[in-house]
């Protein structure tokens, strides 16, 4: 994999979206340990944030701007010239989508459509993936997988509008980038659905691993919203090597796999939130934690499961680090943080190692 890797994107110029977020700073990371050329387009990190724990280490164009600047981010996007674009530019908090329901659509919808509108005006080959989420899809609450085919839907406000967006994209490699008239435009555009990705150096508001983590290192008790909840758990560098391997593929073929993709783990190894927790404080050490019902708590969904035979199938990706391992690196991850002398950077670059490995 690493070979393969640094084969396509060593030299090559790399426009991520959504750089200074969680997953966009390991994939940032991890392209820059591969030697490829990258300019980051999104808003300023948060001061407690691993893209801002890391940016001293960081070779890389940044450009702090807001993905709703349809000029800017035309600019910025036709100047660099990309061979690839990853967008992870996103409002991707579930329960946030409530409180900021235009401002969610806004960002993830037109956000998306900004970039692939900007597309047009590029006048040269490039790949182009577009990260959404396992939330796509209208869950009717079978417990059943969700394969690619699957219904569009989304009950809150970021589940419907990362389902919008995949319509966008949907219709923009219809309208203008169409697979069967690749030699005249040059671009693929596939959709990436994943979710639920844990490991060191989130530290968003509502997310799971960076409460559990927050309360275990100030001993506090972990309170558990929805413990029955069962989610497709993975380490962050299980999706980015998705990610990877397909904007490989379309680099290789750029007709054949314009199309969406699952990225999660194997169906036997999804978890409920609450074993989840469990496995975190016994890697932790100690802890306690305690199941809560929020009055008037938003919806949220019970069971999501993703089919990833099509990714496994048609680009050879599988996961490699099953939960039980995401969990306690990620636990590790987060207790080496705590020394004051500690190597954030490098803290990411061994794992990126090890996984590779």
């Amino acid at each position: 994999m690493s070979i393969e890797f640094e084969k396509k994107f060593k030299g090559k110029k790399v426009f991520i979206t959504g750089h200074t977020g969680f997953k966009g700073s390991w994939l940032t990371i991890w392209l820059q340990t591969i030697g490829a050329h990258i300019k980051g387009y999104a808003l300023k990190p948060d001061k407690i944030s691993l893209n801002n724990q890391i940016k001293g280490k960081l070779n890389i164009e940044s450009v702090y701007a807001d993905i709703r600047d349809r000029e800017r981010l035309n600019k910025e996007i036709n100047s660099f010239q990309p061979d690839y674009i990853f967008h992870l530019a996103a409002q991707p908090l579930v329960r946030e989508s409530y409180i900021t329901p235009v401002e969610t659509f806004e960002i993830n919808v037109m956000g998306t459509i900004n970039l692939l509108d900007a597309l047009k005006d590029l006048k040269k080959k490039c790949n182009v993936v577009i990260i959404t989420t396992d939330k796509v899809y209208k869950n009717n609450e079978t417990g059943k997988p969700f394969t690619e085919d699957n219904a569009l839907g989304g009950h809150d406000p970021y589940s419907s509008s990362k389902a919008a967006a995949e319509i966008a994209t949907e219709s923009y490699r219809h309208s203008f980038f169409h697979p069967d008239k690749i030699i005249e435009h040059g671009k693929s555009i596939a959709t990436a659905r994943a979710g639920n990705v844990i490991g060191g150096g989130d530290f968003a508001k509502d997310r799971i691993f960076p409460d559990i983590f927050r309360a275990l290192s100030n001993n506090e008790i972990i309170e558990v919203r929805n413990p029955n909840a069962i989610r497709p758990w993975q380490h962050v560098l299980d999706p980015l090597s998705g990610y990877l391997t397909l904007a490989i593929a379309m680099n290789n073929n750029q007709n054949k796999y314009a199309s969406a993709y699952n990225f999660g783990p194997e169906i036997k190894d999804v978890r409920t939130v609450e074993e989840l927790v469990q496995h975190a404080i016994k890697s932790w050490s100690n802890g306690k934690y305690k199941n809560t019902n929020p009055k008037n708590a938003p919806h949220e969904a019970g069971t999501l499961k993703l089919n990833i035979k099509k990714a496994k199938e048609e680009l050879n990706w599988t996961p490699k680090w099953k939960s039980d391992l995401a969990i306690e690196k990620s636990i590790m991850w987060y207790k080496n943080s705590l020394d004051r002398k500690a190597d954030i950077f490098g803290l990411c670059i061994n794992d990126i190692n090890d996984f590779k490995s």
